[in-house]
């Protein structure tokens, strides 16, 4: 299998994802951070699919920081950045975003798309395709 001309750094991939609230693990409607992990690994696949036609193996992640807490309700951007490119590996910088959330304060299914996204999560992971 070869290479696509779109494996080049810089090539983002963007996911958007709601949190349910069958997610919520914590007082306030917390989600746990492997929430977030999971999510990354889906927007990688898509990035190796389109980059080398394989969906990838996920070998590591490096620098994972949870910076803001996720909620059920919220409405999360999950972004996959090709960082570089090596024979079999792919380095990918992640974020997951909260760009909107649940206010159920103003009514039980209320929500608001959010002026300024909050980045929640960020990591680094790479990827491994067949050579």
């Amino acid at each position: 299998m070869s290479r696509t001309s779109a494996c080049v750094p810089g090539l983002r991939i963007t996911h958007r994802r709601y949190v349910p609230y069958s997610h919520a693990h914590y007082a306030g409607n917390l989600v746990d951070g492997a929430y977030s992990l999971g999510l990354f690994g889906d927007v990688a696949t898509e990035l190796c699919i389109t980059t080398d036609e394989d969906e990838g193996l996920f070998a590591s992640y490096a620098d994972v920081q949870f910076r803001a807490p996720v909620r059920a309700g919220d409405l999360l951007e999950i972004v996959a950045e090709l960082v570089t490119v090596g024979t079999r590996s792919r380095v990918i910088a992640f974020t997951a975003s909260v760009v909107g959330r649940g206010t159920p304060e103003a009514g039980e299914s209320s929500a608001t798309m959010l002026a300024e996204p909050i980045v929640a999560t960020s990591a680094t992971g790479t990827c491994v395709v067949p050579g």
